[in-house]
Parts: C-alpha cells; structure tokens; sequence
C-alpha cells in the first residue's frame, strides 16, 4: 500500500535528480562557445577596450533540454566568474514575457536587474533605463530564454525593431552586453531576418535524437541516473531495444528522454523497488499520455507507429 511518507520520500528524491545535470555531447560545443565569449569579454574589460560584444544563440525544438543546459552552463559561469575575482560583473536570465512587445521585455529585464518602474512610460525612456542599469551592475551577459516569442507576430516591423534592440545592447559604447538567445527554431527567423545580428551571433542547434545513433547514450544516462538515484537496472531491461523504445517514447528529444526516464524511477520509488524494470516505463509513459496499452511504446512490439507526441490515444473513441 502507498503510503503519503512514501510520496513525501519519492517528491524529494525525484527533486535532487532533476537538479542533477548529466553531461551530454551536444553540451560540449555550446559550453565551448560560450567560454570562448566570456573569455574574449573579460580581456576587453581587462584592457578597458569598448568593443562590440558578441552573442550566442541556441535553438532546438521543444524538448530537446534547452532550458536545463542553459542553466547548468549559467550556473557554472557564474562560479567560474566568482573564482576569478569577478563577482563584481553580473549574469541575468528570464524568460521572454507574453504578450513580447518591446515595451514589455524592456520592463521585465529591469525587474530583473532590481528596478521596478510605471508600465505607463514610453518604450524610449525604458531601454535607456535598461542600458544605463546594465552598466551599473556591470552585466556582461543578458540571456533571454523563449528567444522566439520576441517576434512572435513576424511582421517584417516587428522583427526589424527586435534586431535594432538587440544590436545596440551589444554595440553599446560605454558598455556592450552580450546577448544569449535560446528558443525553438523559429527563433533563426529572427536571426536569418538581419545578416548583421547574425554575424555577431555564435550559433548552436539542438536537434533529435535517432534511435540507432544514440541508443548507447541513452543507456548511458539510464544507469548513470539509476547509480545517482541508488538504483539498479534490470539486465533485460537495459538494451538497446529500451533505448530506442524510449528515444521513439520521447518524440526523439533528448529532455524528454529525461523526462521519461525520471517518470519511470519515480514508478519504482513508489512501489519500493530497488530494481527498474520495463513495466516502470510503460506506467511512465501511461501516466504522461493517458493512452491505452495499444498506443503505449513499451508494450507493444510495433512501438513504432506509435505518434508519441499525441495524449489519450484509445483504440475506440
């Protein structure tokens, strides 16, 4: 019987391995450029050169771990830039506000810089307040996560003015920022609409995984989690054929993956097993879907025609 100590128990041990970041080969190209952005700007800074900044931008469609990648590598930043002696500059990050007018992202950034101000101000006046603040606290990086939804309308108005704005953070004379874009792949639009903002753009794209190309990766990740999470694996559970069933489970998105996997360790947890099993992942994947058994991956043995984007898929509807 599950008891509410066990739920208390398995909300806190799913709580740290979320919060546990798992290298991955897509991570080392986009940790790389960045490295190479911050480095560059601490030079600049060190020489008291105003330069432009530059940028980088990833994108990836929804699911592919964007958001957890963006954070880790963040995170780790920020340590590196306290290590150096450079607690004194400042990284900021949030996420692209909706409705995304100008007018708004300009209120949200300085909200985030700790500077509240009247909506009833012209957009003008707000994005000298952004730029006069992003001096103040010496912020060398902005990142803007849902990148996309900046022109989310994509009149060819629109997307002049986001270009505009995002240039002038980075060719600021008394101080350039760097600009941090992450978003789904309609964030390129914004990219490929204005030929000088991509070329200050390092760019990196997240794409899907494919059974065959990554199912020893995932198993990988597989026991890596269930090693975190002091867990073992079932030996017919952890083959190759898992590896593609979950990759196919997840639409071929490597968050998602992660998602399922952590579903699945969740289902042991709460039925006190110390060994993850295939069923753990069929009641995963029913639960996220609510389908039936005949449109659920890990059951049946022509998984492949199985849309794993769709939810409440039944036999008779």
């Amino acid at each position: 019987m599950m008891t509410n100590d066990r739920i208390v128990e398995t909300a806190r041990k799913i709580s740290a391995l979320k919060n546990h970041f798992i290298m991955h080969e897509r991570f080392g190209p986009l940790e790389a450029r960045f490295t190479m952005l911050t480095e560059k700007r601490l030079a600049d800074i060190a020489m008291k050169r105003g330069t432009e900044a530059h940028g980088l931008a990833l994108s990836g469609a929804s699911g592919t771990g964007k958001s957890a990648a963006m954070s880790h590598l963040l995170s780790r930043a920020r340590e590196r830039l306290d290590q150096a002696n450079h607690a004194d500059l400042t990284i900021v990050s949030l996420r692209v506000p909706s409705p995304a007018t100008l007018k708004l992202v300009g209120l949200s950034l300085l909200r985030a810089l700790g500077f509240q101000i009247s909506s009833e101000r012209q957009a003008w006046y707000i994005w000298d307040l952004v730029r006069h603040h992003l001096r103040e606290r010496k912020v060398i990086f902005v990142h803007l996560d849902e990148a996309q939804d900046l022109a989310s309308r994509g009149t060819k108005h629109e997307l002049n003015a986001v270009s505009a704005m995002l240039k002038t953070l980075m060719t600021d004379a008394d101080w350039p920022v760097s600009i941090i874009l992450s978003g789904t792949i309609e964030l390129e639009d914004i990219l490929n609409h204005d030929p000088q903002l991509a070329r200050r753009m390092k760019t990196v794209y997240f794409g899907p995984l494919s059974g065959i190309g990554h199912a020893d990766d995932v198993l990988d990740l597989l026991e890596h989690y269930c090693e975190r999470g002091c867990l073992t694996i079932d030996d017919d559970t952890a083959t190759a054929e898992l590896a593609e069933r979950l990759i196919h489970g997840a639409a071929n998105q490597f968050g998602l993956v992660i998602e399922l996997t952590l579903a699945a360790i969740e289902q042991a947890y709460l039925k006190n097993e110390s060994t993850l099993f295939l069923r753990h992942f069929a009641e995963a994947y029913a639960q996220r879907s609510g389908s039936d058994d005949a449109f659920n991956p890990f059951i049946i043995p022509d998984y492949h025609r199985v849309d794993a984007r769709q939810v409440y898929a039944r036999e008779h509807r």
